[in-house]
């Protein structure tokens, strides 16, 4: 989704990921872990696209509860768009943390990344992205909420190329 004659875009991309502890968060096993956040949040902030990330006190979300497990962390942030966020995802510091996420989370089989536009300003709330994820796990993929795999554009835009829709399900947007 990009600016026309200067005109801001009306939505931008939300995403939620969600991670589930193998330790706790201020065991050595972590350490690495939460040593990088500060580091790699701060290039989240400055990132070509960045436009607002869950916080709390901390600084991160760590401590922020999500879908009343106290071993689910959640990252939440907004996004001009996909390729924003991918840019960011798959470079630098987070790449590396990535990299290294099976040693910090355990596997889950279930969706835990979900995706979905807002109207432009708008920050969601924990309760949205759960919301969000729960539909995703249920009905796959949809404009309601998908994934970087399978994306929809937002309302009134052009369609994303490659859009994968499952069958039986249309695109309202």
């Amino acid at each position: 989704m990009t600016e026309r004659f200067g005109t801001p875009p009306a939505y931008q991309l939300a995403q939620a990921n969600l991670g589930r502890l193998r330790f706790p968060l201020d065991s050595p096993e972590l350490a690495d872990f939460v040593a990088a956040l500060d580091p790699v949040n701060a290039t989240a902030d400055t990132a070509g696209g960045f436009v607002w990330r869950l916080q709390s006190d901390s600084g991160n979300a760590t401590d922020v509860p999500v879908l009343g497990d106290d071993w689910l962390i959640i990252n939440m942030s907004v996004w001009r768009d996909t390729d924003a966020l991918t840019a960011f995802m798959y470079q630098g510091g987070h790449r590396e943390l990535l990299a290294r996420r099976r040693e910090w989370f355990e596997r889950v089989r279930e969706a835990m990344t979900v995706l979905w536009w807002v109207p432009a300003g708008h920050h969601p709330t924990v309760a949205e992205a759960e919301e969000r994820l729960l539909h995703l796990r249920v009905h796959g993929p949809t404009p309601y909420a998908f994934t970087l795999r399978t994306s929809f554009p937002a309302q009134g835009a052009g369609p994303v190329t490659p859009v994968n829709i499952p069958e039986g399900l249309g695109c309202s947007v």
